[in-house]
C-alpha cells in the first residue's frame, strides 16, 4: 500500500516534536547529553515499533522513515535496506534512555515536568514511526503503550499535570458491514420541527444575569431576521458572518447561549438541524501525521446545520511549532469557508488568550466579527441561581441560607471568578448540600425532605 507521508513529512514532524522537547530543558548539560543521544535512541524505537507489527514485512518505506529520523544540525542517517531489516528482526527489548535518570533527577530538584513531558513526546513519536504504513496496528499500540509504562514506573512520585497519551484511541480498527442483503432499511428521517421561537426567547429572557450579553444575542438574531425577510422577499442580501467568538472565564454560561443560539437559528430556517456539537482541543487535534485532517472534517460533518462550538479554543495553537495545532485550525477555517451556509462556528475562552488565538491564521480573525463578553457572576446572581436550580431539583432553601451564601460567593468571586467557578460554583455548592441533607435525614427521620438548611451547605470559611 502507498503511504501517504513523505520521508520529508517524517522528518519535519519529527523535527519538531524533538527540537521543542529540547527547548524546555534549561540545564545546558542536560541538553547537550539529550542532543547526543535522541536521534540514535529514537532510531532505536522505530525498530522495536516495526517488530511488534510484523519484522518480516520491511519495505522501503521503512528505511526512509528510518533515515529521516534526525533533527536539523545532526547528521542524517544512510542505512541500507538490509541494516534496517536486520535492526528490526533482531531488536531485542525496549529499554529506557541513558539520560532518561537525569531528567528524572532534574525533576526532583526543579519541580519541573520534564521526565512526564518525554513519555509523551516519546508516545507521539512512536505513533509516528507505527503510521509507516498509514495503519496503527494493534500490537504497535501494545508496544507503545508498554514503553510509556515502563517509563511512568520509573517516575515514581513524580507527577504529570494531566494522564499520560495511551496509545489505544490510535488503532486503525477496520470497518466492517454487513452484506448488502443482510443490511437493514434505512430508516426515513423524519426532521424535527423547528423549536418556537417565542420559547426560544423565553428561555433566553429567564437566565439569571447576563443582561449584555442577552442584549448582543437578540441584537444579531434580528439581523439574521431581517436579512431573512429581506432574501423572501428577493431584495438583496448582503454577505453576513454568524460565527461568534464568546470570551469570558469558565461557568459564565457561554455553552448555554450557542444551544440557544442554535435552536434561534433553526427556528427562524437560518440553519437546517439547529444542533450543538461541543468540542475541544482533544476532538480536534490528532496524535500523528495525517490524523489531524480527518479528526476537523469528521466534525464538521457532524455540526452541518448546526452551530459547532469549541471551548477553549485557544488550545488549539500552543505556537509556532504545534504543527498538528496549526493544521487543525487551516482546516477548520477551510471547512468554514466551504460550508459557509451551513454552519455557525463559536470559538469560547479566556478574553486575553482568545485574542492571541485569532492570530494563529491570516483569515480566521476575519472570519469572526462576533464579539461577546461573558461577565463574572455577582454574588446575588449567583444566589439567584441556586435557588432556581433547587427548584428545579425539587427542594427549597429556608432563608437563612441567603446571607451566609451571599457572603460566601461574594468572596469567592472576588478572590478570583476564573477558578471558583461562576455558575459551576453554584451548582456545585448545591449538589453538596443535597448530600449533606441526605446524611442529617438519616438522624432527623421526621425533617422536611424537601428542606435545605444552611447549614447544609458547608461554608468554609
Amino acid at each position: 500500500m502507498k503511504g501517504t507521508m513523505s520521508a520529508a513529512t517524517v522528518h519535519k514532524q519529527y523535527n519538531e516534536v524533538v527540537s521543542a522537547f529540547r527547548r524546555l530543558i534549561a540545564d545546558p548539560a542536560l541538553r547537550a547529553r539529550f542532543d547526543g543521544e535522541a536521534d540514535g535512541y529514537f532510531r532505536r524505537c522505530a525498530l522495536g515499533v516495526w517488530q511488534a507489527d510484523n519484522a518480516s514485512s520491511i519495505t522501503p518505506r521503512h528505511v526512509e522513515f528510518y533515515n529521516a529520523i534526525y533533527t536539523n544540525g545532526s547528521s542524517a542517517p544512510s542505512a541500507l535496506y538490509w541494516e534496517v531489516a536486520t535492526g528490526v528482526a533482531g531488536f531485542d527489548q525496549f529499554q529506557p534512555p541513558a539520560f532518561f535518570d537525569r531528567l528524572r533527577e532534574y525533576d526532583r530538584l526543579t519541580h519541573s515536568r520534564l521526565s512526564r513531558t518525554f513519555i509523551d513526546q516519546l508516545t507521539l513519536l512512536l505513533l509516528l514511526f507505527a503510521a509507516v504504513d498509514d495503519v496503527v496496528s494493534e500490537p504497535e499500540a501494545g508496544f507503545v503503550n508498554a514503553c510509556s509504562d515502563l517509563l511512568l514506573a520509573l517516575c515514581g512520585g513524580l507527577e504529570g499535570d494531566r494522564p499520560a497519551l495511551k496509545a489505544d484511541e490510535f488503532v486503525t480498527r477496520p470497518r466492517t458491514s454487513a452484506p448488502p442483503e443482510e443490511e437493514p432499511a434505512p430508516a426515513e428521517d423524519k426532521p424535527l420541527p423547528p423549536p418556537d421561537l417565542d420559547q426560544v426567547l423565553a428561555e433566553l429572557d429567564a437566565l439569571c444575569g447576563l443582561e449584555r450579553v442577552k442584549k448582543d444575542v437578540k441584537s444579531l438574531i434580528n439581523l439574521v431576521k431581517v436579512q431573512k425577510l429581506r432574501q423572501e422577499q428577493g431584495l438583496p442580501v448582503s454577505p453576513m458572518s454568524l460565527h461568534l467568538v464568546f470570551l469570558g472565564n469558565p461557568g459564565t454560561g457561554k455553552t448555554t447561549i450557542a444551544r440557544l443560539v442554535s435552536k434561534y437559528l433553526k427556528a427562524i430556517g437560518a440553519l437546517g438541524g439547529g444542533q450543538l456539537v461541543e468540542v475541544s482541543r482533544a476532538d480536534l487535534v490528532g496524535r500523528y501525521v495525517g490524523h489531524t485532517a480527518p479528526l476537523v472534517n469528521q466534525v464538521i460533518s457532524t455540526a452541518l446545520g448546526g452551530v459547532l462550538s469549541i471551548d477553549e479554543a485557544y488550545s488549539l495553537y500552543r505556537g509556532e511549532q504545534d504543527s498538528f495545532g496549526l493544521e487543525a485550525i487551516d482546516t477548520l477555517v477551510k471547512g468554514m469557508e466551504d460550508h459557509r451556509d451551513e454552519l455557525v462556528v463559536v470559538l469560547a475562552g479566556y478574553t486575553k488568550e482568545m485574542q492571541e488565538f485569532l492570530t494563529a491564521n491570516s483569515g480566521l480573525a476575519s472570519r469572526f466579527p462576533n464579539f461577546i463578553e461573558f461577565p463574572d457572576y455577582t454574588a446575588d446572581e449567583l444566589l439567584r441561581i441556586t435557588r432556581l436550580q433547587a427548584k428545579g431539583k425539587g427542594y427549597r432553601m429556608e432563608d437563612a441560607c441567603d446571607a451566609p451564601l451571599l457572603a460566601y460567593y461574594a468572596r469567592r468571586q472576588a478572590e478570583d471568578a476564573a477558578t471558583a467557578g461562576n455558575g459551576r460554583l453554584a451548582r456545585n455548592k448545591l449538589e453538596q448540600a443535597i448530600l449533606n441533607q441526605s446524611r442529617r435525614l438519616v438522624a432527623e427521620p421526621n425533617a422536611p425532605l424537601d428542606l435545605l438548611l444552611w447549614t447544609d451547605f458547608e461554608l468554609e470559611e
